[in-house]
């Protein structure tokens, strides 16, 4: 039996929604997770950004006022002051993101989830 299927989920999100109805589409039972209502703990948000092979502020949505005000701008912030960040305000992380078999993807573009389906 394969592993399920997570989705870092936004309904207010056009990329989110469309990922939802790819993973419709193709017949994926998904767990739905509404990161903003429910945000990753610190020990999840690190392995998603390992599973996507990313620094924390390249899963930053940069055009977010609290990147703006709270200086998340600043090289000198380490990866952990960016993580925590991203806890505080789920906002800032990118979306969607899917989980399936070890493997992550955001949904932006679309295609990209397909490679780990």
């Amino acid at each position: 039996m394969s592993e399920s299927t997570i989705i870092y989920h936004n309904p207010r999100c056009s990329k989110s929604r469309a990922a939802m109805e790819l993973l419709t589409e193709k017949g994926i039972e998904v767990e739905v997770v509404k990161y903003l209502d429910t945000p990753p703990d610190k020990e999840t948000l690190e392995k998603i950004l390992e599973m996507l092979n990313m620094e924390p502020r390249d899963l930053m949505r940069k055009g977010e006022s609290e990147y703006k005000d709270n200086n998340l701008a600043d090289a000198n912030l380490s990866k952990n002051e960016l993580i925590d960040a991203m806890l505080k305000f789920p906002r800032l992380i990118e979306r969607p993101i899917v989980i399936k078999n070890g493997k992550a993807a955001i949904g932006r573009p679309l295609e990209n989830i397909i490679h780990i389906l």
